[in-house]
């Protein structure tokens, strides 16, 4: 398969209205911010996307918007990810009906499977399409840490062509690039070790933060990829705080209350995650204004 995950992608956030419904205006006006600010793809109904509070035909829609909005600028990588194999099937073959380019599928979550049943769950999927599949580690959420050995076996089945790491451990980064050929996509999941990762080996990024500063983490990967490196470090410095920033409200409404702060409403977390308090909102004001974005 020749389809290589690459640059920065946007864990896009899924802007919803106070009645608690898609926000498909706000959305379309998101893609089109991403997609100015020069990134490589797009990522809805991940978990910065709130994958895991959304309906089959709410996920079904958000994907649609997306896909027509894009028309084709850059490839459209949905999330698919599942606690069961038969769910994860399904959804990956409703997002290939909807007109992606690639599914990115998170391990299953509240259950633990072990190594074999996991390379089955992930088997499966990539038999039941015939898109290019995308693993997704993610252990902080999942329980579920995908260790190097599963990485370099499951490289080898023909769509399977990526990963993207959000496990923050750098050395698991750098084995999984280290022990795969070129062909395979090592994507940072941890927006701090952006700039660490493409010194490794790697392809790019998924990235949540990029819904707010994507122009900011375009150039990490653009510097970094004419030669800049002082640049693109200088870069992922300056993006440093906005992630940290997480912390001031439940994940990951702190995404979506800077959007709010520069003009697309993203609304706030679907219940029960909510807002941010005023105190962590003028904090979260403070950095924006530092990055140059208010």
């Amino acid at each position: 398969m020749n389809f290589q995950p690459k640059g920065i992608i946007p864990a896009m956030v899924t802007p919803i209205t106070k009645e608690g419904k898609i926000n498909e205006s706000a959305l379309r006006k998101l893609t089109h911010y991403l997609i100015e600010g020069g990134v490589h793809g797009l990522f809805p109904v991940g978990s910065q996307g709130e994958f895991y509070a959304l309906t089959v035909e709410e996920k079904k829609r958000i994907i649609e918007v997306v896909v027509e909005e894009t028309r084709g600028r850059v490839p459209v990588y949905a999330g698919t990810g599942a606690i069961t194999t038969r769910e994860a099937v399904a959804l990956t073959q409703m997002a290939e009906a909807s007109g992606v380019d690639a599914v990115s599928v998170l391990t299953p979550y509240f259950i633990k499977p072990n190594e074999g049943e996991l390379m089955e769950f992930y088997i499966s999927i990539a038999k039941a399409t015939q898109l290019p599949v995308l693993l997704y580690n993610n252990p902080g959420r999942t329980g579920i840490n995908i260790s190097a050995d599963f990485v370099v076996r499951a490289s080898q089945v023909e769509n399977i062509v990526g990963i993207k790491d959000s496990s923050g451990d750098l050395t698991l980064t750098a084995e999984y690039i280290r022990r795969t050929d070129d062909s395979f996509s090592v994507l940072a999941g941890r927006d701090t070790l952006i700039y660490g990762t493409l010194c490794y080996g790697g392809k790019g990024a998924i990235a949540a933060t990029a819904n707010v500063a994507p122009k900011l983490i375009v150039e990490i990967y653009e510097a970094f990829m004419k030669g800049d490196h002082k640049r693109a470090l200088a870069a992922q410095y300056r993006l440093a705080p906005l992630r940290l920033a997480f912390d001031l409200g439940t994940f990951p409404v702190v995404i979506k209350e800077a959007l709010n702060l520069i003009g697309i409403e993203a609304g706030v977390g679907i219940p029960p995650v909510g807002g941010i308090t005023p105190k962590a909102k003028e904090e979260l004001k403070e950095i924006l204004k530092n990055m140059e974005l208010l």
